[in-house]
Parts: C-alpha cells; sequence; structure tokens
C-alpha cells in the first residue's frame, strides 16, 4: 500500500468513525498550501473551518507560540499568570466590551454563553428559577455537547443522544416575526449566528440582525453571537455583525482566535453580565493558559492593523464575482457568503457536493461539502490572488467535466 493508504488505513482501524475526511493524509503545511505524505501539495480552500485565518505556520504566531514554550505553559487558573491580564484586556477591547471569559473550544464557549445567560436571567432579570428560555435559530450549529445538539435542527448531529437539554426554542433563520412570538417573560437571550457556516455560509435577509437587536434590547433579552466561524477577519470586517452596524452584549469567539496553532476560545460581554459568576460557580483548567494567551494576543495584534479585514474585502469581492459568473450555466444553482467565505451550491445532476469536493482533491485544491449538494470555499486570509485564481481554475474545470 502507499502511504496515503497505510495511514488510512490504521486510523480506520484505531479510531472512531466519527468523522469521513477526504482521502488525503497531511504532512506539513505553509500559508494556503498543503503537502501529503506523498509529498503532493494541494491549496487549502478550507482553512480549517476558519480556524486558520491566518495561514498554515503563520510566522508571527509561531514565534510567540514558541517563545511562550520556552517559558511556562500551564498554570492554571489557581494561580495568575503573566500574559492573562493583558489577554484578557487586549480582547475586551477589540470587542468593545469589557470582561472576557476564556475557554478552550468553541463549544465549550457556547456552553459558558448558555450558562451565563442563565444565570443572568435568575440573578438580574428575576426569571423564575428553572425556567429560563434561549431561543435559537433553525440550522443552527453551535457545537457538539450534550446541550448543544439538543437545540440542533440537524438529524445527525442530534440522533441517538436523548433525553435532550431543555430550555430551548427554535425558530426559522431570519424570521423576525417568528423570533418576536417566541418571545416570553422567561426569554433569557438569543443566540444566533450572523452567518451560518455549517448551514452552508447561509446570509440572513438584510435588517434581520439589526431587528434582532432592537427587539431583544425591547424585551431586556441578551443578544449572543456566536461568531466562532463568522468573526475575526474573515467576511471582511473584525465581527460579521459589523456589516449591519449591530453590536451584541455577547459574542462567542474561538477557531481563528487561536491562530490554528492552539484551541483558544472566550466569551465577552460586559461586567454586568460576566459579572455574575462568582469563584468556584465555573471553569475550566486550561481556560485561558499561558501558551493560549500568548498566541491569541499576538492574533488580536494582527486584527488591529486591519489587513486582514481588507484583504478579506478585496479577494472576497473577486472570489464572489467569479463564482457569480458560474451560476445560470447549469453547474452551480447559487452562491452566498461574504468577505473570503462562499457557499456553492451544486446542480444535483452534476454530482453530490462530497463528489465534487473529491474531484477537487484530485485536482489539487481541498474544500468540504456540507448539507448534500453544497461545497464551502473560505481560504486562509493570507491567500495570494494567483493562488485563488488557480483554484478557481480548478473548480471551473471540475464543473465542466
Amino acid at each position: 500500500m502507499s502511504a496515503t493508504e497505510t495511514a488510512i488505513a490504521s486510523a480506520e482501524a484505531h479510531s472512531a468513525h466519527n468523522y469521513h475526511p477526504l482521502p488525503v493524509v497531511v504532512a506539513s503545511a505553509e500559508g494556503a498550501w498543503m503537502t501529503d505524505v506523498e509529498g503532493r501539495r494541494y491549496l487549502d480552500l478550507l482553512a480549517g473551518y476558519s480556524a486558520l485565518n491566518f495561514g498554515h505556520g503563520n510566522r508571527r504566531l509561531i514565534d510567540a507560540a514558541r517563545a511562550q514554550l520556552e517559558r511556562v505553559t500551564l498554570t492554571s487558573r489557581a494561580f495568575h499568570h503573566d500574559r492573562f491580564a493583558d489577554f484578557c484586556t487586549e480582547l475586551a477591547a477589540l470587542c468593545g466590551m469589557e470582561m472576557v471569559l476564556p475557554m478552550n473550544t468553541g463549544a465549550e464557549a457556547v456552553e459558558t454563553a448558555v450558562k451565563t445567560a442563565r444565570k443572568w436571567g435568575y440573578r438580574v432579570k428575576g426569571v423564575p428559577d428553572g425556567t429560563a428560555k434561549i431561543i435559537v435559530a433553525s440550522d443552527n450549529f453551535h457545537g457538539r455537547t450534550t446541550t448543544i445538539i439538543s437545540f440542533s435542527t440537524d438529524p445527525e448531529a442530534r440522533a441517538d443522544y436523548g433525553p435532550y437539554t431543555p430550555g430551548f426554542e427554535i425558530v426559522p433563520y431570519g424570521d423576525l416575526t417568528a423570533l418576536r412570538e417566541a418571545m416570553t417573560e422567561n426569554t433569557v437571550a438569543v443566540l444566533i449566528e450572523p452567518i451560518q457556516g455549517e448551514a452552508g455560509v447561509l446570509v440572513p435577509p438584510a435588517g434581520y440582525l439589526p431587528g434582532v437587536r432592537e427587539l431583544t434590547r425591547e424585551r431586556n433579552v441578551l443578544f449572543i453571537a456566536d461568531e466562532i466561524q463568522s468573526g475575526l477577519g474573515r467576511t471582511g470586517k473584525t465581527f460579521a455583525l459589523e456589516h449591519e452596524g449591530v453590536v451584541p452584549d455577547m459574542y462567542v469567539l474561538g477557531k481563528a482566535l487561536g491562530g490554528g496553532v492552539v484551541p483558544v476560545s472566550a466569551v465577552v460581554s460586559s461586567a454586568d453580565i460576566l459579572g455574575v459568576f462568582k469563584p468556584g460557580e465555573h471553569g475550566s483548567t486550561f481556560g485561558g493558559n499561558p501558551l493560549a494567551c500568548a498566541v491569541a494576543l499576538e492574533v488580536i495584534a494582527m486584527l488591529r492593523t486591519g489587513e486582514y479585514q481588507e484583504r478579506a474585502v478585496e479577494l472576497g469581492d473577486h472570489l464572489h464575482r467569479e463564482l457569480g459568473l458560474l451560476t445560470g450555466g447549469g453547474a452551480v444553482e447559487t452562491v452566498r457568503g461574504r468577505g473570503l467565505w462562499a457557499g456553492v451550491d451544486i446542480a444535483p445532476a452534476l454530482g453530490t457536493g462530497r463528489e465534487i469536493s473529491e474531484r477537487l482533491m484530485e485536482e489539487r485544491v481541498l474544500v468540504k461539502d456540507t448539507h448534500g449538494s453544497t461545497i464551502r470555499i473560505a481560504p486562509p486570509l493570507v491567500i495570494s490572488k494567483e493562488d485563488l485564481d488557480w483554484g478557481l481554475d480548478r473548480l471551473r474545470t471540475v464543473l465542466s467535466r
């Protein structure tokens, strides 16, 4: 067997089959390119679902990590360390907020946001104990914990994991009327993705996000924005909500916050909201560890330059122009997205999203499918225009067959 076949066979034999990766085995990567164990190079147009916004092996991030590795990597929150205060201060400032609660993974951050909203509802809003409700949107993807999949509408994510956690109400994404009708005196929060990534890069109707902000403020309900995939430069703004001039009560961040180097996530909000926690009521051994803080501080510094947001605008406009030209010819039905992020619905007659992804892999371009017929395109923000065009040429080749 080849090195690729050997590695995949070993993985299949000794790991749970909870993923269905494309049959490529990556051995090294730099910028927007990955190299497999056979020495073949592939253009990465997925960027770890936005975890690699700044590319593979970004020198600034690697240097920050290496320097911290030589000093201290973990203290637990039993002790202070010298990177923690700067991380919290800088991230709060980037978000225009006051307080940060660091965790590790995106799902942990969403769980933290849920706990925060409930505690705020009981201690501040005065909702009767055990009755708090959080409204979410259909077709959401917020993670895979038992609580989070309890409010998923994806059968693959939800099936066979009951009994499910109560306290959530699902309304159609983009429907303000349904949101308004779902609110009661016990509603403590609305949790939504400004752009739904896993659902196929769905952008809500114009005016929806400002409407959510107005309605939640009017009803004394927290607006929680899950910007784990959409945030930190991906859409051409630091946060996707900025495109409509909206500031939520709480940001949920992850993925790109760790620069593709270490898992880093956080809930960022006001002191009035995150101030509901007292020592011992919530925590994480690795949350806010020195290595994570060092890398995230460099990410924040890079975002402050505006360079990556500008690249996402410039290259994103080009990406969407080129993808738009593919519609109407029978191969592509719809293209959606914002910035360097697109969902491309493939005509069923041409093949499934998985089949198109496999054909692109043969052309040395890596994307990933979702929801049957959709492929997602989300290259690192550091990709060159020439490399992006090369990838788009490969896509045209695959779609013309």
